[in-house]
């Protein structure tokens, strides 16, 4: 039922302004219309699997775009916005269904969204941050929740990771079915638990070849990832 919802959601994403920062642009998963797998390779804070995205800033600190329980560094040119879930309150029965599909996946509120569009790759990588509590132990546990959670999912690869600061948590590489489209496409994200609970950074893609230009991106946040 989440997947339909979901899938239904993303496909009317622009004629929800404002609810997610970016929406007037094409999202980046769910339902919405193929592009080619080349993207922009070329552009600054993109390109395919092994080069280094260049810094252009960075969330999670106070004072940034988005404040996190973390900070990371964002790729040159992308755009962060914090997500105004307040925006979910109100309105009619179909805006408020779409806002819930969009907000949240499983336990976890989307927190912020770092677009690509500026540095010409179509995408983002969003943070989504659940609440603090007992059960907030198991970074592993905690990311198969939140890919259950996403729909028609499968061949998840987990692993962990540690950060240059040595963050440490777990990160999943897998693939998503958009129910809409009936096409599969690669997406990953990492984890870790902090104080004031978990945070997922995802990244999706518009499809598998955005997905594979925008890993320089992802890469350079999990790499720089800190406390805050």
């Amino acid at each position: 039922m989440r997947g339909a919802v979901r899938g239904a959601a993303l496909a009317q994403v622009a004629v929800l302004a404002g609810l997610l920062a970016g929406c007037s642009q094409p999202a980046d998963d769910g339902a919405k219309p193929s592009a080619s797998a080349g993207g922009a390779a070329d552009s600054a804070g993109s390109g395919k699997g092994d080069d280094v995205a260049a810094s252009g800033g960075s969330v999670g600190a106070a004072g940034s775009a988005c404040e996190l329980p973390v900070a990371f560094d964002t790729a040159e040119n992308w755009k962060a916005e914090a997500i105004d879930t307040g925006t979910a309150e109100g309105g009619d029965e179909v805006a408020a269904e779409l806002a819930e599909a969009l907000l949240h996946q499983g336990p976890f509120t989307a927190a912020c969204e770092i677009d690509a569009k500026p540095a010409g790759n179509i995408g983002f990588i969003r943070v989504w941050t659940g609440e603090a509590g007992a059960e907030t132990g198991d970074a592993r546990a905690l990311l198969k929740e939140f890919v259950k959670a996403e729909g028609d999912t499968s061949k998840a690869k987990y692993s962990d990771f540690s950060s240059d600061s040595e963050v440490s948590g777990a990160e999943v590489e897998y693939l998503y079915t958009s129910e809409a489209l009936d096409e599969t496409k690669k997406e990953r994200a990492f984890l870790t638990v902090t104080a004031e609970g978990p945070v997922v950074v995802h990244l999706g893609g518009l499809d598998t070849g955005e997905h594979e230009d925008m890993l320089p991106a992802y890469e350079l946040a999990k790499r720089t990832l800190r406390a805050t």
